[in-house]
C-alpha cells in the first residue's frame, strides 16, 4: 500500500502518520466496544503482525531521544551509525563449531570465521534462485553489516535466513549469540536427504537496516513518537506458525486426536542429531518434514540438549509444566486443522496438518465475556482465501473452539472489512491485522518496507477518527526474528523459548512518547495486556498468561529477578494524561 509517510505534525507531543486515500467520514454506527468497562482509557487494542525481523535487524543504529536508552548493536559499539562495525566489534563476531554424534544446543567451538560467507539468494524475487548473491561481497567482515550498503530501501528483495527451532536454539549458543552463521551454513533443511542436499545461506543473518542512514523510516516514527520495547521477544524458538498459535493462546499445538494426544506420523517428528559423517546436518527437520517434538521425553532426539540450557539459568527455576506426558508439539510450521469454511482439513503423513486443537484461545475469552474481536486476515475474502493469505498464521483456524462455531467463525474476516469496520464506527474491542504475503515484511517475498507501508496505511485508517484513536492502542510487532541476528539478552522460560527480540512498538495516544520500555515481554505479553484491561482470567492452568510480571534491579532492567515472567505492557502507557490528537495531512 502506498503511503506519504510521516506529513502529520507534532503538536503537544502526538503525531499522525499521514496516508492518501484515508476516508475521514464520521462513523456511521454506534461503538460498542466503548461501552464495555475496562480498567484503562483503552476501549480498541489492535495488533499488527509482521514477519521475520530481529530488534537489532530493524532498529541496529535507532538513537532515542535525550534521557531514553536503548540496548542495540550501535549503542553495544558492534556497529556505528555509519554503518561499519564499531569498536567492540568482537560482541558481534561468530564462531564456527562441530556437533557430529548427538545435537547439542551449545557445540565446541573450533574458532571464528576469517570472513563471512557469501550471502545467498534463496528465492529472493526478482533474483537468481539459490546462487550465491551477486549484490553482496564475498569477503564481509566477521560481525553484523548493513544491508544497505548493497541493496537499496525501500522495496529490496533479499535471501530468507533459516528459521526453525532446533536452529534457534543452537543459533544463541547458550545466550552468547555466536553461532548463527555457523549454523545456517551447516544444518540444512532437507528433511533426511542422502546425500544432503546443498545449503543456500551464506551470512544472510547478520544483516541489519540502518535508521541513522534513512532506513525504516516509519518504524524510527513511531519510536520516536510513540513507545518502543527493546526486550520485548518471540514466544517460541522456531518459525511463524507455533508464534501466531502463541499470540491467540500462549500456548503451543500439539498433535492429537479428539483433544487427546497421540503419535504424529514417523516422517513429522524431528530429529536435528548430525547425519553420519556430517558436521551438524540434521537427520530429520525440514518445512514438508519433522516439526513435532516430545518434550516430555529426555530421550527424543534434542531434547535433552534443550533441557541442558535451561538448567544453567541463574535468574530462577524454569517452567517446566509445558510439557505434557505423551505429546507431540509443534515447533514449526504446518497447516491448521480447519480450512477455512470450517470443514477439518485431511490428515496424513503427506499432509502436514496440525490436527484439530482442542486449546482455549483468546477469542473464546472474549466472546464467553460478550466482548467483540476480529482477526483480519488479508486475503481470507469471506471464507474463501486468495493467493497470499496465510493460513498458518491464523491462531483461530487451528482452534475447535472457533472453527466449529459459527458465531466465532463469523469473526474471521477480511482486509476491506476492517477498512469498513473502522470508517463505519464498528472496530471490535480486539482486532488482529494479518497482511499478506506481499505486505507482511518476510525476506525474500516482502520487504520491511512493505510492511511499514501495510501498517502505516492501518494506523492512518483509525487515526482519521479521532475519538475512535483516543481510545485505542496500536501494537505493532514481528511474529518471530526469521533466523536475522540480534544481540539481546534472552529468558530460557520453558522448553519453547523465548526466542530472539523482535521489534515491537505502541502507538497510541496512551502511550509514553519517545519512550523505550525495557520490561522483559513475549508475544503473551498481548494476552496479559487485553485480560488486564477488561478484567479476564488466564487462557488455562498451562498458557503462559499465568507467569507473573517480571522484577528487575535498577542496574540491569532487562532480566528478570527470578523467572520465569513477562510483563503485561502496562509500562509502555501513561494512563493519567491524553495526549492531543493532531489532523492528518492530506
Amino acid at each position: 500500500m502506498k503511503t506519504s509517510l510521516m506529513k502529520g505534525a507534532v503538536v503537544a507531543g502526538a503525531i499522525g502518520l499521514a496516508t492518501t486515500g484515508v476516508a475521514t467520514a464520521a462513523p456511521t454506527n454506534p461503538d460498542r466496544a466503548s461501552a464495555i468497562p475496562t480498567t484503562t482509557p483503552i476501549k480498541h487494542v489492535v495488533v499488527i503482525i509482521g514477519e521475520n525481523h530481529t530488534l537489532d535487524n530493524a532498529f541496529a543504529t535507532y538513537r532515542p531521544k535525550t534521557g531514553q536508552t536503548i540496548d542495540n548493536l550501535a549503542s553495544k559499539g558492534i556497529v556505528t551509525a555509519s554503518g561499519q562495525l564499531g569498536p567492540n566489534a568482537r560482541l558481534g563476531r561468530q564462531d564456527q563449531a562441530t556437533d557430529t554424534t548427538t545435537y547439542s544446543a551449545t557445540p565446541k567451538k573450533t574458532g571464528p570465521y576469517a570472513t563471512l560467507p557469501q550471502p545467498d539468494t534463496t528465492h529472493a524475487m526478482g533474483q537468481p534462485q539459490n546462487v550465491p548473491e551477486p549484490r553482496f561481497p564475498a569477503n564481509l567482515a566477521n560481525g553484523p553489516y548493513q544491508i544497505t550498503h548493497y541493496v537499496g530501501y525501500p522495496n529490496a528483495y533479499v535471501g530468507d535466513p533459516i528459521h526453525r527451532f532446533y536452529q534457534m536454539w543452537q543459533q544463541i549458543d547458550g545466550g552468547l549469540n555466536n553461532l548463527f552463521t555457523w549454523v545456517h551454513q551447516t544444518a540444512g533443511d532437507d528433511n533426511g536427504a542422502i546425500p544432503p542436499a546443498p545449503i543456500h545461506q551464506g551470512a544472510l543473518e547478520m544483516g541489519y537496516y540502518n535508521m541513522a542512514q534513512g532506513d525504516a523510516p516509519v518504524l524510527k516514527f513511531m519510536a520516536d513518537h510513540y513507545a518502543l520495547a527493546d526486550n520485548y521477544h518471540q514466544s517460541i524458538m522456531g518459525g511463524t506458525g507455533s508464534n501466531h498459535v502463541s499470540i491467540g493462546t500462549g500456548y503451543a499445538a500439539s498433535y492429537q486426536a479428539n483433544g487427546r494426544p497421540t503419535v504424529p506420523p514417523a516422517n513429522q517428528i524431528e530429529n536435528p542429531n548430525p547425519k553420519p559423517g556430517t558436521n551438524n546436518n540434521y537427520t530429520q527437520d525440514g518445512y514438508a518434514g519433522g516439526s513435532y517434538s516430545n518434550c516430555s521425553d529426555r530421550r527424543a532426539p534434542g531434547v535433552a540438549a534443550i533441557f541442558k540450557v535451561l538448567y544453567r539459568q541463574p535468574n530462577g527455576p524454569f517452567n517446566q509444566g509445558d510439557c505434557a506426558p505423551g505429546t507431540y508439539y509443534l515447533l514449526n510450521n504446518y497447516n491448521p486443522g480447519y480450512l477455512a469454511d470450517g470443514t477439518p482439513a485431511p490428515l496424513g503423513p503427506q499432509q502436514f496438518t496440525v490436527p484439530p486443537q482442542s486449546f482455549p484461545t483468546i477469542g473464546d475469552s472474549l466472546s464467553a465475556r460478550a466482548i467483540t474481536w476480529k482477526y483480519y486476515g488479508q486475503g481470507w475474502n469471506n471464507g474463501h482465501p486468495t493467493a497470499g493469505y496465510c493460513n498458518i498464521c491464523n491462531p483461530f483456524q487451528y482452534a475447535t473452539s472457533v472453527m466449529t462455531d459459527p458465531a466465532k467463525r463469523a469473526n474471521l474476516q477480511g482486509q476491506r472489512q476492517f477498512n469498513a469496520d473502522v470508517t463505519r464506527g464498528s472496530l471490535p474491542a480486539v482486532s488482529f491485522l494479518k497482511p499478506n504475503g506481499t505486505n507482511d515484511g518476510h525476506p525474500a517475498t516482502s520487504s520491511l518496507s512493505q510492511f511499514e507501508g501495510y501498517a502505516a496505511d492501518a494506523i492512518d485508517r483509525i487515526m482519521a477518527h479521532p475519538q475512535l484513536f483516543a481510545s485505542t492502542a496500536i501494537i505493532v510487532t514481528q511474529d518471530e526474528g526469521g533466523g536475522y541476528y540480534d544481540s539481546g539478552y534472552i529468558q530460557p522460560i520453558d522448553f519453547f523459548g523465548d526466542g530472539t527480540r523482535v521489534p515491537t512498538v505502541v502507538v497510541s495516544p496512551w502511550a509514553k512518547a519517545g519512550a523505550v520500555d525495557h520490561t522483559y515481554y513475549d508475544h503473551v505479553s498481548l494476552l496479559k495486556f487485553i485480560e488486564h484491561n477488561w478484567r479476564l482470567p488466564p487462557l488455562s492452568p498451562t498458557s503462559r498468561d499465568n507467569l507473573p510480571n517480571p522484577v528487575s534491579f535498577s542496574y540491569d532492567r532487562y532480566v528478570p529477578v527470578k523467572g520465569p515472567a513477562i510483563g503485561d505492557l502496562m509500562g509502555m502507557f501513561d494512563f493519567h494524561r491524553l495526549r492531543t490528537q493532531v489532523p492528518l495531512v492530506p
